[in-house]
């Protein structure tokens, strides 16, 4: 019988709370709204803020407070982490006051709301992409902004997850024993990403998948995949000479010049 009436009570409380909020929502008084607009907005009551902005933007339009409330009723998305809602408000916001002072921080607001929809590696990366393209953009218009540099390492914080979607990929194919495929991924990887740390890593592991992929062919194959892996590993000496992986690249090359005196 308590749970029962505990229940009723937090019902009761509920129905009285969203009843007066209605009562605000349907007040014809704007300025009454958009004070109580901001009063939600402080108290992090964001559902409410929103539906309480959206009503008395209509209202405020062309006033000079309406460029202040706006970026509040955007904010207030982000800060609910709803940040496809706000990324469209920031465009809009950009749109609308090309020439405020807050203008340049809510364009790297916008390209940071596509950087907090960006997923784990495994998954689609549009939305990384989609910040690299507006953190770029961001660089080259305001070059002097203070906030260039966390722009350049949001992108930096991109490329990292891309380059490691690209090696899971990789790494996939290799597991699966589909070396050929494994082999041209790594490649790409190593190309792709000059300035990784691993990018030594990347080019010993194309290096092992075209030996993998030439051991495992047919004999009358084997000559010119095995060929193939003196290239990459002259290839890796060229790039990589004072790399410590150095001395496993030379064991696949001595292990493949076995393999083709075999051959002969």
């Amino acid at each position: 019988m308590n749970r029962i009436f505990v229940v009723f009570c937090v019902v009761l409380a509920f129905s009285s709370c969203t009843s007066k909020f209605q009562k605000i929502l349907k007040n014809k008084d704007t300025d009454y709204k958009v004070k109580m607009a901001e009063k939600f907005f402080a108290e992090k009551k964001y559902s409410n803020a929103q539906q309480l902005f959206e009503s008395v933007m209509p209202f405020i339009k062309g006033t000079a407070r309406y460029e202040e409330l706006y970026l509040k009723f955007a904010n207030s998305y982000y800060d609910d982490n709803d940040y496809q809602n706000a990324e469209n408000l920031f465009k809009t916001f950009v749109e609308y006051f090309p020439n405020s002072p807050r203008t340049e921080d809510v364009e790297y607001m916008r390209a940071y709301t596509y950087f907090k929809r960006s997923p784990k590696a495994e998954l689609d990366q549009t939305t990384t992409y989609k910040t690299i393209q507006l953190m770029q953009a961001f660089i080259d218009g305001h070059p002097t902004s203070p906030k260039s540099k966390e722009a350049a390492e949001v992108i930096n914080a991109c490329r990292a997850k891309l380059e490691l979607k690209d090696y899971k990929t990789a790494t996939l194919y290799y597991d699966l024993t589909l070396y050929r495929a494994s082999a041209v991924s790594y490649g790409l990887i190593s190309d792709g990403y000059p300035d990784s740390k691993k990018s030594d890593e990347y080019k010993l592991l194309t290096l092992k998948s075209y030996f993998k992929f030439a051991e495992n062919s047919f004999v009358d194959k084997q000559k010119e995949r095995f060929e193939k892996v003196i290239a990459e590993y002259n290839d890796f000496l060229d790039r990589y000479s004072d790399s410590p992986l150095l001395s496993e690249a030379k064991k696949i090359k001595t292990q493949t010049d076995n393999y083709l005196n075999k051959l002969k």
